[in-house]
């Protein structure tokens, strides 16, 4: 029989357990620390309305992964009005960073003068452009302002996820090998289609060794803006049997040239993907990118399944 304020001598007692962190326990949400510099995504190629709506997309899903991230996009052709550049972000940033000290100053709070970078760049590249990095990199180092430059998002397996996607959307690759779902129109060789010469085109080697497992049909990767790499690799392809071939960009999107999509495509004879775009995996990458240069703790990035 049991007392109130307990059970009886003699019997057990029921100790409440201590929670305990497992594979299906929700992580504790992650918040950006106080005083961290912004994200700055560096959006190449010629400011657009669609380029800003994708830009806005990638910034929206990063903030989404880390509550309180100040993130700002800027524009590598940008114009400083309706499309700020670069140098004029960081100068912007630097001004509210200033002003935001002295008005804590001047409200009698002990606040330590602000040290450390304005920004972390990151650039919104698949895979390395030295003509891009180079660009951006002096921009960086014109506008005078403290800031650090990241790599860029690949090669990393949420490419060739996205990849898949991408390419399953265009009914060129099954969307589910488990469910053994069929496409007529599936490719048997893929290839994939890089900008920034031979450097991103082995980066984009490495991605396409992750996306032929996933398909399991040869990938092999060509630089968009080689003269005849594209039909090389297609007739080389071919010569290994592959019959129905698809070109996959290994490319968001701002980076790439009017036409030179399609253009690839013609002169491969085959179908094309839509290049990455605003998938989920690339403000995932951009977001890893900023933590990692700032020491911030956070989940490696987890891919979704494919459907």
């Amino acid at each position: 029989m049991s007392s109130p304020t307990g059970p009886a001598n003699g019997l057990p007692v029921r100790m409440p357990r201590p929670r305990q962190p497992g594979r299906h326990r929700r992580p504790e949400p992650l918040a950006v620390p106080e005083g961290s510099p912004a994200l700055v995504l560096a959006v190449p190629g010629t400011p657009s309305a669609a380029m800003r709506s994708l830009a806005e997309e990638v910034v929206s899903i990063a903030r989404s992964e880390l509550p309180g991230l100040d993130a700002r996009i800027a524009y590598v052709d940008g114009d400083d009005s309706e499309f700020p550049a670069l140098g004029h972000v960081l100068a912007r940033g630097a001004e509210e960073r200033t002003a935001r000290y002295e008005q804590a100053r001047a409200a009698g709070n002990d606040v330590k003068e602000p040290d450390g970078p304005v920004g972390v760049v990151v650039p919104l590249l698949a895979g390395p452009d030295n003509a891009l990095l180079r660009r951006i990199r002096q921009a960086v180092m014109e506008s005078r302002i403290a800031a650090e430059l990241t790599d860029v998002l690949g090669p990393h397996p949420l490419l060739a996820e996205a990849l898949h996607v991408r390419l399953s959307e265009a009914g060129l690759a099954r969307a589910d090998r488990a469910r053994l779902f069929t496409v007529a129109t599936a490719a048997d060789g893929i290839v994939l289609a890089a900008v920034g010469g031979d450097e991103a085109v082995q980066a984009a080697g490495i991605t396409g060794m992750l996306l032929a497992a996933r398909l399991a049909v040869p990938v092999m990767a060509a630089a968009l803006d080689e003269e005849g790499s594209i039909s090389a690799v297609a007739e080389e392809l071919r010569a290994a049997g592959s019959q129905q071939l698809a070109l996959a960009p290994y490319l968001i999107g701002p980076e790439l040239d009017e036409g030179l999509l399609e253009a690839a495509a013609k002169e491969a004879d085959c179908a094309t993907a839509e290049p990455l775009g605003a998938y989920p995996a690339i403000g995932k990458l951009v977001l890893a990118k900023y933590t990692t240069a700032l020491g911030i703790a956070q989940p490696q990035p987890q891919g979704t399944p494919v459907r």
